[in-house]
């Protein structure tokens, strides 16, 4: 039987083959949702999915796109504020 903790939906389940031939069950949390713009709603691009322990591990230009509010809005979204900027200069 496993532990309470992991009887519920928050973890995913995996059936993995030990050296001793027999099959047990591991627990993995599962991934978070995908980032969304801020202004459309729309999902990002080029903004990875995981915990933040994975995230950490990656450089910081994998963890967002290297352009003024990359990571924040959606390439459409970030092209208009851009103009508006510009124009109100």
């Amino acid at each position: 039987m496993s532990a309470p903790r992991f009887r519920n939906g928050t973890f995913k389940k995996s059936l993995k083959r030990v050296p001793g031939g027999r099959k047990l069950e591991h627990y993995k949390k599962k991934k978070p949702s995908k980032h969304v713009c801020a202004k459309c709603g729309k999902v990002l691009d080029a903004v990875p999915r995981g915990r933040p322990y994975q995230i950490r591990k990656l450089s910081k230009n994998q963890r967002r796109p290297n352009r003024p509010y990359g990571g924040m809005y959606c390439t459409n979204c970030t092209k208009k504020i851009i103009k508006e900027e510009a124009r109100s200069l």
